[in-house]
């Protein structure tokens, strides 16, 4: 009986100190009992009576899972439960027994449906049908202590924080990515990179068809900005969509065929305020033919007239490109100042559906130095 007293007292000791692992690639560590030296059973024979279903493996682990399922058994503390319902969960994960150690904990959570413990064991089914490839059935039970269970704090670490982390992986539906990083966001904004977290909101709320949250996302982004994986441009990508947001959209034109009219007249007066009042306002660019995309902070302010000759006028093609499609054109002109006297007019169609009655019309957006090859 001394001896049950040493494995109890150490148990509780162990559970007291939170012994425990918080995320995936703790959750399988070495066991946090040395029992070889603390057998009460000095015939070293499991008891038969026990479910055989659970015990597995060599003589040794066999036996050891013999004395764990005793004790666990015989405990009522929700506390030293936990600390051998753990052990006996180690030797099934290092066996890659998945199957024994789902339903093992499950049945824990069924016996003992007030365990505070139980949020822990259903974070570590999830975790085992992840290692089972089963990434569906693992995202039900991360959701599954999300809404059903109170957080749990193990080794300073959130339970719900790492259900949340891993959810935003493994489910593909932008509803649900919507309300998870909303309670990242809120819950857990000293833990995460809000950066990423807020351009990611912004994302799925696009994809749901929610500009307007959108829009705040990426505005909210822009204040912390951040390498975001998967998405090399997206400081690129939200500020023109907030800055076109925030502007007047005053130098849009509803046909393309209105728009290059209104620029060939501005052309053949000479006029570089009127050419200037068919420019985009923000967003607008000019660079040369495959130079990587970059902040455009600035250039719709960049004055035409230094490039327009007071001599001669800006010549260009009757057409437009043949490159030109159902969303983009482009106009070549020449005759321009400085080094470079071919540009390329580009104009493109105005992809914004926040605003029904801009989405779809055309714009002056930029312009493209030199040849086209």
């Amino acid at each position: 009986m001394k001896t049950i007293s040493r494995v109890r007292c150490l148990i509780l000791l162990l559970a007291s100190m939170g012994v425990l692992a918080a995320c995936e690639s703790e959750v399988w560590q070495n066991p946090v009992l040395d029992l070889k030296d603390l057998w009460w059973n000095t015939t070293r024979h499991f008891d038969t009576s026990l479910d055989q279903y659970y015990i597995i493996g060599e003589a040794t682990e066999r036996e050891t899972l013999a004395q764990l399922f005793k004790l666990l058994n015989a405990e009522e503390s929700d506390e030293m439960r936990f600390a051998v319902s753990r052990e006996i969960a180690n030797i099934y994960a290092k066996a890659s027994e998945y199957d024994v150690l789902i339903n093992f904990l499950t049945f824990n959570r069924n016996r003992y449906p007030d365990d505070p413990y139980n949020a822990y064991y259903l974070l570590m089914v999830a975790y085992s049908h992840i290692r089972r490839e089963e990434n569906a059935v693992a995202a039900l039970y991360f959701d599954m202590v999300l809404k059903n269970y109170p957080d749990l704090i193990v080794q300073g670490e959130s339970i719900h924080l790492a259900c949340l982390n891993h959810l935003i992986t493994l489910v593909d539906n932008p509803e649900q990515e919507v309300i998870y990083y909303q309670e990242l966001i809120s819950r857990f904004s000293d833990k995460i990179d809000m950066g990423i977290s807020y351009f990611m909101l912004g994302n799925a709320c696009e994809r749901t068809g929610d500009w307007n949250g959108a829009l705040d996302a990426y505005t909210n982004y822009l204040s912390y900005r951040a390498i975001v994986p998967g998405f090399p441009d997206a400081d690129y990508y939200a500020k023109q969509l907030v800055d076109f947001n925030n502007s007047e959209k005053d130098w849009t034109f509803e046909r393309l065929d209105s728009l290059v009219s209104a620029v060939k007249a501005a052309l053949d007066t000479g006029s570089s305020s009127q050419l200037q009042r068919c420019q985009a306002k923000v967003n607008f660019f000019a660079r040369s033919w495959g130079e990587e995309v970059a902040d455009d902070s600035g250039m719709a302010e960049f004055s035409l007239s230094i490039f327009m000759s007071t001599r001669n006028l800006i010549q260009y093609a009757n057409t437009l490109d043949a490159g030109s499609n159902a969303t983009e054109a482009y106009l070549r002109t020449t005759g321009w100042e400085r080094d470079i006297s071919t540009w390329y007019l580009y104009f493109r169609k105005i992809y914004f559906p926040p605003d029904p009655e801009i989405h779809g019309r055309w714009e002056w957006a930029g312009v493209y130095y030199g040849e086209r090859f």
